[in-house]
């Protein structure tokens, strides 16, 4: 594989990703990003998104409504994916996952290398706002 060129966009990227706790979308990244390069485009956003994913320096998460989101922590941790609004949380509880990639390795030859859980719902913004709604 040929060496990647550093670029200042990409860092800038990169620390955008690494020091947020919302899960941004690229719509998000680029909006931060554009203040500090106004001529960036949207289209390089998108492209060192992938780029710093495919290095495994951040992930994509995909929500299954609207956006992927992108997280900057690679310490293994699962999400909570708000089915409302499309937030992703991160949850910070301890969940043993050990058994559940012990069980999984069983159904195939391979190596599992590691797991990400996620969960689904309503967060507690949508759920207010919900409970509200029907209260009127």
């Amino acid at each position: 594989m040929a060496t990647l060129k550093y670029t200042r966009q990409r860092e800038a990227i990169l620390e955008n990703i690494k020091h947020r706790k919302d899960h941004p979308t690229a719509d998000d990244v680029y909006s931060d990003v554009s203040k500090i390069f106004p001529n960036i485009s949207l289209g390089t956003v998108y492209r060192n998104l992938s780029v710093l994913t495919d290095l495994g320096v951040i992930r994509r998460l995909p929500t299954g409504i609207g956006a992927d989101h992108y997280d900057g922590n690679m310490i293994p941790h699962n999400h909570f994916i708000c089915q409302k609004c499309g937030r992703v949380y991160d949850m910070e509880d301890d969940l043993d996952i050990s058994e559940i990639e012990k069980r999984a390795s069983h159904q195939f030859k391979g190596q599992i290398t590691g797991c990400s859980i996620q969960f689904f719902g309503t967060c507690a913004s949508c759920f207010e706002e919900s409970q509200s709604k029907n209260r009127n």
